[in-house]
């Protein structure tokens, strides 16, 4: 059985050079500006709907599962465990031969959660990793600092830019050759403009270039592009603070891509042009179309896997509400994933609602690290505080997480370097990612995720 998407998706060329252009060469596909309303969205949306039910059916999955003429409403949740079970190709939904990629996310479990793109799908991919209310143009060097490997993003930003015309510099976060010492020194002799990381990333950066002896600025920077972890909007105000440059929050995943980015209100936007987004109720099993709840993604372009209510399991708000931006997009938070945090107290806490409260500690008590321990009765928390004032800082804080987050919480400082050891960021080593939040019986010594 073989139906054609005719997606319009073309394989060269190159894509347009910032939010909402679709010049010459670029994917063909829709461009924000294309659509005047949230009805005249809904149309688009409506229009891929069903072309991409009946491709679905070409997959060895899908066809088993799915009906001829069947409609997405009628269509179940396609969940993470079926991708894993399909492993490798049985979400395939084109021929071997027309792959371009494979991919597979980080952190799987038992079979790995497979992904494959063809080539028309890549200059998908780029075109919806540029949307950027800080654009990339040839005048930009791109620090990418995410891991390449299998995982779909590192390779995905460095195309994108240099279909741009920027300069990418391939500072992959788990090669030896990469460790922190150079990354400073990238920073600043190649006057790197852009940089493509997870908002922890940033942060180490300074405090290494601190350790190397520098004041922890590097002034060519115009923006950082982040992702890869939830975020507070302290820690990003303070990230913004730091390095005199804002910071672009990205969402997505290696299934499908680049699934919305912050448009230039700082407010989050959904492409639900090139993917359809519902909102699952586990309680009731009730999905809709905006809301509070698990997100529920309907690529409207994907063919070399295509999904139909692919569950990402992350809980966000999805609105569809107007922005001054105009993009007429909807907004979205996420959230961060369910069953994630710890009960303290009675009450669930997650590492978002702590973080908050760290980085809203004045930046002159110069914070940039912290751990905290969840116990049953209340939360233990250490802060690196580099200097006099780590009596005030731990006090203060203690009292805004337990006046706002209504648990006991004991605060106490520890020395700069001692949670992100000085030493191990001028050494040659691979990854390291601070953890935050731990369970009661777990080991906090060992906060460094390497790798």
């Amino acid at each position: 059985m073989t139906v054609s998407l005719n997606t319009g998706l073309v394989g060269g060329g190159t894509v347009g050079g910032g939010p909402g252009t679709s010049g010459p060469g670029s994917s063909g596909l829709p461009a924000i500006g294309d659509w005047t309303s949230f009805e005249t969205l809904r149309a688009l949306q409506e229009e891929r709907i069903a072309p991409m039910v009946r491709h679905a059916r070409n997959s060895p999955f899908y066809e088993k599962r799915l009906e001829p003429g069947q409609s997405l409403a009628t269509v179940g949740l396609t969940q993470k465990r079926d991708l894993r079970d399909s492993y490798p190709f049985g979400m395939l939904g084109v021929p071997r031969e027309r792959l371009a990629t494979y991919h597979e996310s980080s952190g799987s479990t038992g079979n790995p959660t497979p992904a494959y793109f063809t080539e028309a799908e890549w200059t998908d991919l780029a075109d919806r990793f540029i949307r950027k209310s800080v654009p990339i143009g040839p005048e930009d060097t791109l620090l990418v600092r995410i891991p390449y490997g299998l995982v779909l993003a590192g390779h995905m930003a460095h195309w994108a830019a240099m279909r741009s015309g920027a300069t990418v510099v391939p500072g992959d976060c788990r090669s030896l050759a990469v460790p922190y010492s150079r990354v400073v020194r990238l920073l600043r002799d190649l006057d790197v403009t852009l940089t493509w990381s997870t908002p922890s990333e940033s942060l180490i950066w300074v405090a290494a270039a601190r350790a190397a002896g520098y004041d922890g600025s590097f002034p060519a920077l115009r923006a950082l592009y982040v992702a890869g972890e939830p975020t507070s909007s302290a820690r990003r105000r303070r990230i913004e603070e730091i390095l005199s440059a804002p910071v672009i929050e990205e969402y997505g995943c290696t299934e499908v891509g680049p699934l919305a980015s912050d448009c230039p209100q700082g407010r989050m936007h959904f492409w639900a042009d090139r993917v359809l987004p519902e909102i699952y109720n586990p309680a009731t099993g009730d999905i809709a179309a905006e809301g509070t709840g698990q997100l529920v993604i309907t690529p409207l372009y994907r063919e070399a896997m295509p999904l139909l209510r692919y569950n990402l399991e992350d809980v966000v708000d999805l609105q569809y509400e107007d922005c001054p931006c105009g993009w007429k997009l909807p907004t979205v938070q996420v959230l961060g994933r369910l069953g994630q945090g710890y009960t303290v107290g009675g009450r669930r806490l997650g590492q978002i609602q702590v973080e908050e409260h760290v980085y809203r500690l004045p930046a002159d008590h110069g914070v940039l690290f912290w751990r905290a321990r969840a116990e049953q009765d209340r939360l233990v928390v250490q802060i690196e505080v580099p200097g006099e004032t780590g009596g005030e800082a731990s006090a203060s804080l203690a009292a805004s997480i337990e006046a706002e987050l209504g648990v006991r919480c004991a605060v106490s400082a520890v020395p700069e370097g001692t949670l992100v050891p000085s030493r191990l960021l001028a050494q040659r080593l691979d990854a390291m990612k601070p953890r935050k939040l731990f369970g009661p019986d777990e080991d906090w010594e060992h906060a460094i995720l390497r790798g």
